[in-house]
C-alpha cells in the first residue's frame, strides 16, 4: 500500500511538531507547513527523515489563499496526492480582557485559527473528495478546551474562534460523509507549549494549572497519538467528533 502524505500546518513547534514525530514513525510522508520558525521546521524534518518518512518544507501564512493552494500544490508535486490534513496553525496573540485587546489582534487571531482552518479544509476538500475525483482522506483539526470553557479574562476572541472550528467540523464532517473524507477535531487543554510565551504570558502554564483536575499541564507528545488515530484506518467510522484531550478539563 501507498503511504499516507499529511500536512501538517504550525509544523515547526509544540503539537503540530510532536504530530510529525508520531505520524512519521507511523508510515506518513509528511509535508510540514510553518510561518516563520526556520530553524524549528528544519529539526522536525530532520527528525521526520530519520523515521523514514519523505518530507517537504513549505513556509505559509494559512489565512491568505494564495499561500493554501501553494501548500497543496508542493505538496502534490513533491510527493504526491494528499491524504490527511491536520489544521494546527494557531495562536492567542494576547492575554486580557476583550475590552484590552486590540481589533488588529483580534482579526489576526480570527483569521490563523479559523479562517486558515477554514481555507485549508475547502482546498483538502477540493482534492480529497471522491466526487471531484480524489481519493478520499481525513482532515483533523486542533481545536481548544477554550472553545466551552469560554476563557474568560484570558483570550475570549480565541475562544470563540476555536468554538467556530467545532462548528465547522460538524458541518464539514456531514457535507464530505459521502465524498470519501472524514473530518474531526482535537481539543487539548493546557498544554506545555510556548503558544502562551508568545502571547507575552510565559507563566500561564504554571498559573493556570491548578484549574486542570488531573494537576498538571499536558505534553505535545499526548495529544499527537489522538490526532494519529482520528487519520488512521482505526477511526474509519468516526466522523464530526471532536475529542478533548484535556486532562479532565
Amino acid at each position: 500500500m501507498s503511504r499516507p502524505i499529511t500536512i501538517i500546518t504550525g509544523a515547526s513547534r509544540g503539537i503540530g511538531a510532536a504530530t510529525a514525530s508520531w505520524l512519521a514513525r507511523a508510515g506518513h510522508d509528511l509535508v510540514l507547513a510553518y510561518r516563520d520558525n526556520d530553524s524549528g521546521a528544519e529539526r522536525v524534518a530532520a527528525e521526520a527523515r530519520g523515521h523514514g518518512a519523505r518530507c517537504v518544507l513549505v513556509r505559509v501564512d494559512v489565512s491568505r489563499e494564495a499561500d493554501v493552494d501553494r501548500l497543496f500544490a508542493e505538496a502534490a508535486h513533491q510527493l504526491g496526492p494528499v491524504t490527511g490534513l491536520v489544521n494546527n496553525a494557531g495562536l492567542t496573540a494576547h492575554i486580557g480582557d476583550l475590552a484590552d485587546t486590540p481589533v488588529e489582534v483580534i482579526r489576526q487571531v480570527i483569521d490563523v485559527n479559523f479562517l486558515g482552518t477554514v481555507l485549508c479544509s475547502r482546498r483538502a476538500a477540493q482534492v480529497m473528495s471522491t466526487r471531484r475525483s480524489g481519493g478520499g482522506g481525513a482532515i483533523v483539526n486542533v481545536s481548544s478546551s477554550a472553545a466551552t470553557l469560554g476563557s474568560p479574562h484570558e483570550y475570549v476572541h480565541y475562544a470563540g474562534a476555536k468554538a467556530a472550528v467545532d462548528a465547522l467540523t460538524v458541518g464539514l464532517a456531514k457535507e464530505l460523509a459521502g465524498e470519501g473524507v472524514r473530518v474531526n477535531a482535537v481539543a487539548p487543554g493546557l498544554v506545555r507549549t510556548d503558544i502562551h510565551a508568545s502571547a507575552g504570558a510565559p507563566e500561564r502554564i504554571d498559573t493556570a494549572v491548578a484549574r486542570v483536575p488531573f494537576g498538571r499541564a499536558g505534553e505535545p507528545d499526548e495529544i499527537a497519538p489522538a490526532i494519529g488515530w482520528l487519520l488512521g484506518p482505526e477511526s474509519a467510522y468516526t466522523s464530526g467528533a471532536v475529542l478533548r484531550v484535556a486532562g479532565g478539563l
